[in-house]
């Protein structure tokens, strides 16, 4: 029978259930699949008990209805050790789904509870039922349902004891300490109840069970057993990762998705349960494989405790063609109470992502020439006016020449013409040629500078240049479109300093030659005026601005600048210059642009580089 010091400790486990039964029930809404199966565990524990309970005071006599009792306890009894090793794969996997082999387990529980309900029919479970040990005689299939708990305790013992060696972090010790302690506890009080031959009371396998239900319990509510794949999945659905793979501390292979078994598992041999490491072959350091980058990644994120992210390209065959995919890399280490005890690589496929990229620089590609190329054509259409002027100068300069070449050979037999007189026609020359050389340097300069301004915008031409070039560059370039505007251009700047930039010079001369377009139109609308290009700066960056005395900008224009391609000109305008601008300072100078009104009237377009690719020095 049942003692009353038994009946007092199942109470108490009882009690205590109950209390954390419904703790469970109503303090965690969305428990993990480990924590469901302990808390089966736990009912299934609890219905085992109360009929022991419960036989405690039914007398001896009754024999029936502690026969009712006892088969009340089947189901608890029989369902215990295939829980435990149910509890100990979940722990091992990580998995939230049981495996079907997994579920095929509990139909011997189920066998058992059929056999026991109905022993009276075939005698299979009891040739003699009694409470007392020594009076009871069983049947054949005692020696099956046995065996099976035997099985069930030893397969889920094993497995964790190769765990445990397999993975040297001090989290998993501890855990495969409690949950290996937890199963030797029934499995050798079974054994020893089964083949030892002495007369062991029936609550001695309830209460070794009780062992395994206490150190469980402590594992699942205060070490959270393998709480490492619970935080690697919400990475994961942070991230929204195409592929991952959650490794413990050691590096071994704790879970990985089906995405991630279709890129690395099948190729490399990447299984469950295993070290990474261990699937290395010896030409993967040498080609810097996948396998390899991960590995790398990891002891890295392992040596600095943080979070590490790479580029990486995959070659997949799809349909008999290669495929070349994209994906960014994160390793990040995962913390239990203030240790590193895994890690959780994401893979996020940004192959779509580097095709758009790739399309969308070739699209601003095509914009910053046609920009360009408006730009020129703007500029060729008046320097081709503005060049008669040194063209009829150097024509004008031939002909004075002959003129005076013809007047000294016919002066040559004239006695009255004296050396001076020569010397006085040849200075005359002399003036001549400078004014035509003169006029060759001013056309040598513009046809230079159309010629450096019509290089494609895709070829980067990193140089070191002088802002005074960058100056005369504009003037030069915007002299006509001034002139006919009635416009002036002024320069204010400290002509103390030289100031040097390191960069593409024909990039920057595009961006100011359309400040400097935009200000004329707009200093056009009120009256023609003076308009500034102020060059200054401060300890951090250095300041380019066109300022205008025009309209102003609106708050509609203001909200889109430098965002939207946006134009006042109407259909004079595109609205890609300042957009395109933008792009240019950006990418080629780190800088950056903006615009704003300008005190009294008009408006101030500025852009600002950073000193990193400036040089400045004092002239003494």
């Amino acid at each position: 029978m049942v003692s009353e010091i038994s009946v007092i400790i199942f109470i108490v486990a009882l009690i205590i259930l109950s209390a954390f039964f419904i703790w469970s029930k109503f303090t965690r809404k969305k428990r993990q699949l480990l924590n469901n199966l302990y808390l089966m565990l736990a009912v299934a524990y609890a219905s085992w008990i109360i009929p022991l309970i419960v036989m405690h005071f039914v007398s001896m006599e009754n024999q029936q209805l502690l026969y009712i009792l006892d088969c009340a306890m089947q189901p608890g009894g029989a369902l215990c050790a295939p829980l435990y090793l149910a509890i100990a794969l979940t722990f091992i996997s990580g998995q939230e789904k049981l495996p079907r082999w997994l579920k095929m387990s509990f139909f011997f529980p189920a066998a058992t509870i059929f056999v026991s309900w109905t022993n009276p029919l075939h005698h299979l479970y009891y040739e003699t039922f009694s409470v007392v040990k020594s009076e009871i005689v069983f049947g054949p299939y005692i020696l099956v349902s046995g065996l099976c708990n035997y099985i069930f305790l030893i397969v889920a013992i094993v497995y964790m004891i190769r765990f445990a060696v397999m993975n040297k972090s001090n989290l998993y010790w501890k855990q495969c300490l409690l949950f290996i302690i937890s199963g030797l506890c029934p499995l050798i009080i079974n054994m020893y109840a089964t083949f030892s031959g002495k007369d062991v009371p029936i609550t001695a396998t309830p209460l070794s069970f009780m062992v395994t239900l206490v150190l469980n319990g402590f594992a699942v509510t205060q070490l959270h057993m393998l709480d490492i794949t619970p935080i690697a999945t919400q990475h994961i659905l942070n991230a929204i990762s195409d592929s991952y793979i959650v490794l413990s501390e050691a590096g071994l292979v704790l879970k990985f998705n089906k995405n991630f078994e279709q890129l690395f598992a099948k190729e490399y041999g990447i299984v469950e349960s295993q070290l990474l490491s261990d699937c290395f072959k010896p030409d993967d350091a040498t080609h810097k494989t996948p396998i390899y980058n991960m590995v790398a990644a990891v002891n890295s994120s392992r040596e600095a405790n943080t979070r590490i992210s790479y580029e990486q390209a995959v070659i997949q065959t799809q349909d008999d063609k290669t495929v070349k995919k994209y994906f960014v890399v994160e390793v990040s280490p995962l913390e239990l109470n203030g240790q590193v005890s895994g890690f959780a690589v994401l893979f996020k496929d940004i192959t779509s992502l580097r095709e758009s990229m790739q399309r969308l620089q070739e699209s601003q590609e095509r914009m910053m020439e046609q920009e360009r190329f408006a730009f020129l054509g703007q500029m060729i259409g008046g320097l081709a006016h503005n060049l008669k002027t040194p063209i009829m100068s150097i024509a004008g300069s031939i002909y004075e020449a002959e003129v005076l070449v013809d007047e000294c050979i016919s002066s040559m037999s004239d006695d009255d013409v004296t050396d001076d007189d020569y010397l006085e026609i040849y200075g005359e020359m002399r003036e001549w040629f400078t004014r035509a050389k003169e006029s060759t340097v001013y056309m040598s300069d513009i046809i230079t500078a159309i010629k450096d301004q019509a290089k494609q915008i895709s070829t980067d031409e990193n140089i070191t240049f002088t802002i005074s070039e960058v100056l005369r560059r504009c003037t030069l370039l915007m002299r006509h479109e001034l002139m006919n505007s009635g416009c002036q251009l002024t320069h204010v700047y400290d002509d103390t300093e030289e100031i040097t930039l390191q960069g593409d010079v024909n990039n920057l001369v595009q961006v100011i030659g359309n400040l400097l377009s935009n200000a004329i139109y707009a200093q056009k609308q009120v009256a023609a005026g003076e308009i500034e290009l102020e060059i200054n700066h401060d300890d951090k960056q250095l300041y380019i601005k066109v300022k205008d005395r025009g309209p102003g900008i609106s708050e509609k224009v203001a909200s889109q600048l430098f965002k939207n391609m946006i134009t006042t000109k109407g259909s004079m305008g595109s609205g890609l210059g300042l957009f395109i601008s933008n792009t240019v300072i950006r990418g080629k100078f780190k800088g950056s642009m903006w615009g704003e009104n300008r005190e009294g009237g008009g408006s101030i377009f500025g852009i600002a580089i950073p000193l990193e690719v400036v040089q400045i020095r004092k002239n003494l």
